[in-house]
């Protein structure tokens, strides 16, 4: 670790500096000493005393929340649900998203805190557009923005308007939210953007994002592809947002949270949702819902991150991500096609650029009802 970051942290960090290189070993199956796969940390980015089997609990040990507000995606089960639930234990005001109010009511009765329920369907982004203005009219600053709702492994090809779904639900969606609450994110005394992206990532197209051919059909269909380029955009999505909250207190970071039995897995094939329901314990890899919940919140939460923008997490700790994740340029470009493909649901638009897809622009019915707050 540096001398920087061992005395505290002084100026704004967006992927600067050199990077350090940090060989981890552990213990193989049988007992002996294996030598793990290299590690790239960043350079000048705190390292904290978490790790793998950390929990949401404990990584926010200690820290008061009160008078903080936190939005998060998918609040009504897994990750979002763990991380809305500790947050509000905390002191936080927590707004939880759902695809419907009733979902999004029940979550938020079920837990011990101040929470306020708000519907919005990540594929119809007129629902997104209606969530984010219910949310914008409380007028609250947003201390944490939390983007973790996501689709995985679709077992074959579904487009939405054109698009391929993973995409739309993982990032575009996500995308008009954050862009409808940019301001007040910006509002905040320090607010953070943490995107729950994926080590997924790695299973996108070679080439990166496939910016001719959004529909998905690059020749037969995989659903773990499909999976990997939306948690690459998601990771884009979270570079591009840093450079481009520049020298605001706000800041953004993406998160990879482990391997975790939940609903997200949902689509996989039977066989495999069996396995995991009896294995997942006694395999390594394999987190709780808790464990899984912690680097989102950590993200979200330490206070030494306060000035650290623009960078990946695993585990509660930073980490050079791989392939095309750090691609300024396609971190770039891709905010600019997601402009184009969302604009009528953006609060305003740097550039919209023809994006050569020819599916409508017309996207979903409004809801029948606005997402109405309350307090508990």
């Amino acid at each position: 670790m540096s001398k920087d970051t061992q005395s505290g942290l002084s100026r704004r960090h967006l992927f600067t500096g050199t990077t350090a290189l940090v060989a981890a070993t552990s213990l193989s199956a049988c007992g002996g000493d294996e030598e793990a796969p290299l590690i790239i940390r960043p350079d000048g980015v705190p390292m904290s005393n978490f790790g793998k089997e950390s929990t949401a609990e404990e990584v926010t040990a200690g820290l008061d929340l009160s008078g903080k507000t936190a939005v998060i995606t998918g609040c009504n089960s897994g990750l979002g649900y763990e991380t809305m639930r500790v947050l509000a234990s905390r002191g936080a005001h927590v707004f939880g998203v759902a695809r419907s109010m009733e979902k999004a009511t029940d979550a938020c009765n079920s837990v011990v805190g101040t929470t306020t329920p708000f519907a919005g369907d990540l594929e119809q982004f007129e629902t997104m557009a209606v969530c984010a203005d219910a949310i914008g009219a409380t007028g609250a600053p947003i201390d944490m923005l939390i983007l973790n709702a996501g689709v995985m492994a679709l077992p074959e090809l579904q487009q939405v308007n054109g698009i391929e779904r993973h995409f739309v639900i993982n990032h575009l969606g996500h995308f008009i939210l954050a862009n409808r609450l940019m301001e007040q994110v910006k509002s905040a005394s320090q607010g953070r953007f943490v995107t729950v992206g994926s080590q997924g990532y790695m299973w996108a197209p070679d080439t990166g994002i496939q910016f001719d051919n959004l529909d998905g059909a690059w020749g037969e269909y995989v659903p773990n592809t499909a999976y990997g380029h939306s948690k690459l955009a998601n990771g884009l999505f979270s570079l591009e947002l840093a450079r481009r909250l520049g020298e605001s207190t706000a800041t953004a970071n993406v998160i990879h949270p482990g391997v975790i039995n939940t609903n997200l897995g949902r689509h996989y094939p039977s066989y495999i949702r069996i396995f995991a329901n009896l294995f997942s314990w006694a395999l390594p890899f394999f987190k709780t819902v808790e464990a899984g919940a912690a680097t989102e919140t950590y993200a979200a939460t330490a206070p030494g991150l306060s000035e650290i923008s623009g960078f990946y997490f695993e585990d509660c700790n930073p980490v050079v991500a791989g392939q095309n994740m750090e691609n300024a340029a396609m971190a770039e470009r891709l905010w600019t096609v997601s402009e184009g493909l969302t604009q009528p649901y953006l609060v305003s638009s740097a550039s919209v650029v023809d994006t050569d897809i020819s599916a409508p622009r017309t996207w979903a019915e409004p809801m029948p009802s606005g997402a109405v707050p309350f307090r508990k």
